[in-house]
């Protein structure tokens, strides 16, 4: 589809999944997961969600999840599509490889010719950086002395700070208007931290800390400490989500966008197994953490029941008192939505700066959530005895 025709099919996708009124939950969240160049995915989920009129109140990312989450939360609404896409298109642009997606479908076609040329782009990134981005030190880490920065990373990523500075308001990323909560972790004291506007004034250099991935990115530093990816301990923002509920109930609409599938097939070499090791590594338990979150929820809303029938004489026993901070009648809905990787996309598919990839993993993330967002019960309050549903259309389905 060319032109008009293709102009017309994204109007009434657009038109399909817009909604008329806000849905019944006192907060939307939006939970980015990292995982480098598949971090269009989640542009395109957001440019899903802006058509719908469904604006967060509240964005919690990692890594490349913490770079998107800055750029819509540092813009206003009518312009954060815009400016994911001027970021996206930045950094993916190599004049050397324009070449090929120009020929599209006329070499392009099957598994091979994809998986051929994602490799040379692959490798494009680790030799020379990605534009707007990080570029290969030089010289080389080991030329420079032990305790310069220098010497811990094989990438430089002074790049991105000013790109961020282009990209992102930062007065208007701490206005309050949307929260915005980033992880990373410290890297002395190895404990997991969230910089989040309700407690920070948030700069680049936090969001730079979120993705400083090791031994790739140099750490980034803060207040005199030191900072790494996030994704080294959870790649997934949901426990703090879950966390920040616990002590301040409210109803949560939550879309959790993951770049990596826990479930996979066995692999079958040695390119497959560290293809695997990787998904499984930075999917970060997803489905674990959602199930628990489910079972405390369970929990607390048992509680609530319970003490809302017992006799006014025990009221005021220590023991009801302490009870009453943990049960809770709040809601939850948790949509998960989760990047499937092509059959040519190998190990390398995060660090993989193509183009053409990014324009597959955008126009994924859009297809994804305006069909996630066609289902009537996502915007629901749950109406079962345990107030939450988890919907993963992963599995074609809902748990």
């Amino acid at each position: 589809m060319h032109g008009t025709e293709t102009d017309t099919v994204a109007r009434r996708r657009s038109k399909s999944h817009r909604i008329s009124n806000r849905p019944p939950f006192e907060c939307i969240a939006l939970l980015l997961q990292g995982g480098g160049a598949l971090g269009s995915y989640q542009a395109g989920v957001y440019e899903a969600l802006a058509e719908a009129g469904l604006h967060p109140d509240w964005i919690a990312g990692i890594s490349i999840g913490a770079i998107n989450s800055a750029i819509i939360v540092g813009n206003p609404p009518a312009e954060r599509v815009a400016k994911l896409r001027g970021f996206w298109e930045e950094i993916t642009a190599n004049p050397l490889l324009d070449w090929a997606g120009a020929l599209g479908d006329f070499w392009l076609k099957g598994d091979f010719a994809r998986r051929f040329l994602n490799q040379i782009s692959a490798n494009c990134a680790m030799f020379a950086g990605a534009a707007g981005f990080f570029v290969l030190r030089y010289p080389p880490a080991w030329l420079h002395p032990d305790g310069a920065l220098e010497a811990t990373s094989f990438y430089d990523t002074k790049l991105l700070k000013s790109t961020l500075e282009r990209f992102v308001d930062f007065d208007r990323l701490n206005s309050g208007e949307t929260r915005l909560s980033v992880g990373a972790v410290n890297v002395r004291s190895g404990n997991f931290v969230y910089f989040d506007t309700t407690t920070h004034t948030i700069g680049p250099e936090h969001i730079m800390a979120s993705g400083s991935l090791p031994p790739g990115f140099p750490s980034a530093e803060i207040e005199g400490e030191h900072y790494w990816d996030g994704g080294l301990i959870s790649n997934t923002p949901l426990q703090w989500v879950a966390e920040y509920s616990f002590r301040f109930p409210q109803d949560i609409l939550a879309f959790q966008v993951d770049l990596w599938s826990s479930r996979g097939e066995l692999p079958c070499n040695l390119l497959e197994v560290a293809t695997r090791q990787k998904e499984i590594q930075y999917s970060s338990r997803t489905r674990a953490n959602t199930d628990h979150f489910k079972r405390i929820h369970q929990i607390r809303s048992a509680v609530a029941s319970l003490l809302g029938k017992l006799p006014p004489e025990l009221l005021d026993s220590d023991e009801v008192k302490a009870l009453n901070g943990v049960g809770s009648h709040k809601v939850y809905n948790i949509v998960h939505l989760i990047y499937r990787a092509r059959n040519y996309e190998g190990q390398s598919k995060d660090y993989e700066f193509s183009r053409l990839s990014m324009e597959d993993h955008w126009r994924a993330g859009y297809q994804d959530a305006v069909r996630t967002l066609r289902q009537p019960e996502v915007l629901e309050r749950p109406k079962n005895r345990d107030g939450i549903f988890v919907f993963d259309f992963h599995k074609d389905g809902r748990e």
